[in-house]
């Protein structure tokens, strides 16, 4: 019995012996598996910063007046071109000039004819002088000849042939002044036909009714000018260019008369600072645009018809700024989360603008706090999170 005993025993202590190593790993792994696992998040330090808001308009260069020149005179070609589109001129310049052949022929004529009228005023004057010198002679003969009519020493037939001459001198002094009356009202109107004349011979100089640039040339030497077809010339006055920019319709109430526009033209790698000039008081019912008009200096690299795009500075502020990634919006309100000592604290906040990836917060948050740089993800009020400073690139300084 006792060879059996002993071998059972020393198996027995050799199983415990086996088996207690196990039992130490368990009880060390127990308090592993139950320690707090803390997640690391990336949290952004609220700054204070410059933030403004802009509004981005697109639109086509043009001309601020647009001076249309057209010839002051049918009929006649054009002899001769002095300026080109893309030159400038000052007001009065001759920019073209027309044949005036034609015109200096009528003006001969004219000269004939008034030196024919002068002849027949002078000829009618002279006549007028004859005819009241023989109603002076006539009319005293009758004078006269009424004194012996009445003593016989007059024959009644000598007497009428006295009176009918003192008549009819009076009624050829009547055709003489008429004659010289329609001689002065001839010469009137050659003297109007004439002015006439040298208006149309003047207007053959095409002059620039205002000074500026011109934008286009459709005069060709030779061709016969004409009011009726299209504009000899265009004319930028004062060579102003502005932007004729179409704006969304909700945004047109934001945009107003001075603020500040920064231009880039179609091709173009540099900008131009421009100035909202007007905004015009209508939307148009079928694109749902409205109509700003941006004033531009002057400058050789604008080009009328042009594609450019606008900056426009709606709002300046100065004040706490946040990535838009670090806002979320609970039902309209907008929260943040602040990590304090470790902790998630989900808090509500005011928003005010945003400009390029950033947003103003205006009230609910201090300068300096540390905020979660995506908020709304897996954390909730109250997590303990292990906080990572990450640079705050991208906030303006």
């Amino acid at each position: 019995m006792k060879f059996w005993v002993m071998p059972l025993a020393g198996a027995l202590l050799a199983g415990t012996i086996v088996t207690l190593p196990a039992l130490a790993q368990d009880e060390a792994a127990a308090p592993a598996a139950t320690q707090e696992v803390v997640p690391t998040v990336s949290v952004i330090e609220a700054s204070r910063q410059t933030l403004s808001q802009k509004v981005i308009v697109t639109g086509t260069l043009v001309a601020r007046e647009q001076v249309l020149v057209t010839p002051g005179v049918e009929g006649l070609k054009i002899e001769s071109i002095h300026f080109d589109a893309g030159d400038r001129v000052e007001e009065g310049a001759v920019l073209a000039r027309l044949a005036v052949d034609t015109i200096d022929v009528l003006l001969a004529q004219n000269t004939s004819q008034l030196a024919s009228t002068d002849a027949q005023i002078a000829q009618a004057r002279a006549q007028v002088s004859s005819a009241e010198a023989l109603v002076t002679q006539t009319s005293q003969a009758f004078q006269r000849a009424q004194a012996l009519v009445g003593t016989n020493a007059m024959a009644k037939d000598a007497f009428d042939q006295r009176q009918l001459a003192a008549e009819q001198a009076k009624a050829q002094l009547q055709v003489a002044k008429e004659a010289l009356s329609a001689a002065e009202a001839q010469r009137k109107l050659v003297e109007a036909q004439r002015a006439e004349t040298e208006l149309r011979r003047s207007k053959t100089e095409i002059k620039a009714p205002r000074a500026g640039l011109i934008l286009s040339r459709n005069a060709v030497v030779g061709q016969v000018a004409s009011a009726s077809g299209d504009p000899l010339f265009v004319i930028a006055e004062d060579g102003d260019i502005e932007l004729d920019a179409d704006v969304t319709e909700t945004l047109l109430p934001e945009l107003a008369v001075g603020q500040k526009v920064t231009v880039q033209p179609a091709g173009s790698n540099s900008t131009v600072a421009g100035e909202v000039r007007l905004v015009l008081p209508k939307i148009d019912a079928a694109t749902r645009l409205g109509k700003a008009r941006i004033a531009l200096p002057d400058g050789k690299d604008l080009r009328v018809g042009a594609f450019a795009r606008g900056t426009i500075e709606v709002a300046r502020s100065e004040g706490l700024v946040l990535p838009v990634t670090a806002v979320s919006d609970e039902n309209g309100t907008p929260t943040v989360q602040v990590v304090k000592d470790g902790v998630v604290d989900t808090r509500e906040v005011k928003t005010g603008l945003t400009d390029a990836g950033l947003v103003e917060v205006t009230d609910g948050l201090a300068e300096g706090e540390l905020v979660v740089s995506k908020a709304g993800t897996f954390l909730r009020g109250g997590d303990k999170v292990k906080p990572q400073v990450t640079d705050s690139a991208g906030v303006k300084g």
